[in-house]
This record gives C-alpha cells, sequence and structure tokens, in this order.
C-alpha cells in the first residue's frame, strides 16, 4: 500500500491538504476557493473525481473558505464536528454533512480516516491521520501546544504535515501587537519553529521519510531559515515546504525509509 499526498496551499490565507491512494482520495481542510482547488489539482495531474470526502479540522475562515461550494458542486460529503459547522456558520446542505468523533476511525474506500482533539482557539479543533494499510500520513497543524495526542500520532506516521508557524525572535521583534503575539504563543495558538523541531527529533519515527513544514507565518517566519533548521536535524527525511503561495508537487510515500534511515528502522523494529 501507499498514498499520495500535496499540499494545494498552507498558512494563513488558505489551507487545503491532498491524500489518497490510487483509487479515492480526500482533502483535509478546503480554504482557498473551489475554482483555486480544482486548478491546482489540474497542475498536479490530480483529479477532483477522485475526491471522496471534505474533512475539516475546525471554523476558521483559512480552513472552510473553500467548502460550500466544493461540496455543493462534486456531491462530497463533509466530514465535520456539530460545534465546528455551527460556529463556521456553514450553509451545506443536510445531507452532505456527516460527523466524526475523535478516536473513530472513518473508511473512504481504501483510506482510513482518524481525528483526534488538539490545543487550539477554536470551538471543537481536530488534527487527522490518513492511512492506506500500514502506511500513514498525519495533517498536523493550528496546534497551541505539542500535547500527548499529537506525540502519540506523530509517532506513528510514514510523512506528516507539520506546523512550523512562526519563529520565536520573528515574532517577538514583529510589528504585531502584543495581544496578537500572546495569542499566537499563548498555548492555543500555533507552533513555534523551536516546538516543532523539539517534536520532530524526539519524536520522529526512523520510518518517516517526508515532512512537511506547513501553516508558515508570512510575517514571522522565514521558508529558508526554517528548511535549513529542519534540514541539520532530519537524518534522511525529505523536508518540504508547504508554501502559503503555491501547490507542492504530488509525493508517493510508500514506506520506504531511505538508506541513511535504514539501520536506525531495523534496529528500532528488531526491539518489539
Amino acid at each position: 500500500m501507499s498514498l499520495f499526498v500535496a499540499s494545494l496551499n498552507s498558512g494563513s490565507n488558505g489551507n487545503c491538504y491532498y491524500v489518497g491512494n490510487e483509487r479515492e482520495a480526500i482533502l483535509v481542510d478546503a480554504g482557498i476557493s473551489c475554482r483555486e482547488t480544482e486548478k491546482r489539482m489540474a497542475r498536479l495531474g490530480l483529479s477532483m473525481r477522485k475526491v471522496k470526502a471534505i474533512f475539516i479540522s475546525h471554523e476558521h475562515s483559512d480552513h472552510i473558505r473553500g467548502i460550500t461550494v466544493l461540496a455543493k458542486k462534486y456531491r462530497l460529503p463533509v466530514y465535520i464536528t456539530p460545534l465546528t459547522l455551527q460556529y463556521g456558520g456553514l450553509a451545506l446542505e443536510d445531507s452532505l454533512v456527516s460527523e466524526f468523533i475523535a478516536g473513530e476511525p472513518i473508511r473512504i474506500g481504501g483510506l482510513l480516516v482518524t481525528a483526534f482533539s488538539k490545543l487550539h482557539d477554536a470551538a471543537h479543533p481536530h488534527s487527522f491521520t490518513i492511512a492506506s494499510g500500514d502506511i500513514k500520513v498525519g495533517v498536523f497543524t493550528d496546534i497551541g501546544v505539542v500535547c500527548e495526542n499529537l506525540i502519540f500520532h506523530f509517532g506513528q506516521c510514514h510523512a506528516a504535515f507539520l506546523e512550523t508557524n512562526y519563529d520565536e525572535e520573528l515574532l517577538e521583534n514583529g510589528r504585531y501587537p502584543l495581544y496578537l503575539k500572546r495569542r499566537i504563543r499563548g498555548g492555543m495558538g500555533h507552533l513555534s519553529n523551536k516546538q516543532a523541531l523539539a517534536l520532530f527529533t524526539d519524536h520522529k519515527p526512523a520510518y518517516m521519510t517526508h515532512l512537511f513544514l506547513s501553516h508558515l507565518s508570512k510575517e514571522n517566519n522565514d521558508p529558508t531559515l526554517v528548511h535549513n533548521l529542519f534540514t541539520t536535524k532530519a537524518n534522511g527525511t525529505e523536508i518540504i515546504i508547504a508554501s502559503r503561495y503555491a501547490e507542492t508537487q504530488v509525493y508517493h510515500i510508500s514506506g520506504e525509509v531511505s538508506k541513511a534511515n535504514a539501520a536506525t528502522a531495523n534496529l528500532q523494529f528488531s526491539l518489539f
């Protein structure tokens, strides 16, 4: 089994992530317009007809902006919690709304999608893992602090979209007002580069082949800075920036560890 993944956009101007196998796919969040989603997928050679569902992490506009039109046009079920639906003010047809519950996997064809709760200043926020057979990908953005849920699920992933929202020094010295700085770094906002790097270095499984640095702040981060930061600790994991301006390429997640990680992975597996 394997998965194909891409970020269609990642940032406060819109978030949308594609995860699928050879037959079907899902989108996690739909924070860019239907037209822009279609254009970006077409450039990647991906078909909207393969998408079978949209999963919504929380109600902030950069995660839900394109849902209504996209779901209606393609008759896609939207998996969302009642509180997120309520606070998002979404005018979705009842027939397209499906509820998910944290910890209860949902099968979409050959994909198994599992939600878990996270800390963020939203009504009912969740992150997701998506599995095809024994290959698993995580979408972990808009997280205020690294919690036990995140540590557990991150440690199972062959690839992950992980929030690296801000550099602490750039935020501190930047032009944001004090209340907004406090919101971002206050435990219910976003992960810093430093927090995300600690999760990566302390809990990355040896078989993680790809890490997508996601939801970078335009004002308080620098793609080159954070890419270099993680590359020095990558140990064979490919580090990719999920841009706020364009889609990434499509990456094939097959579970094949790099040569640099093979010996470590074999040692890890031999311990169990």
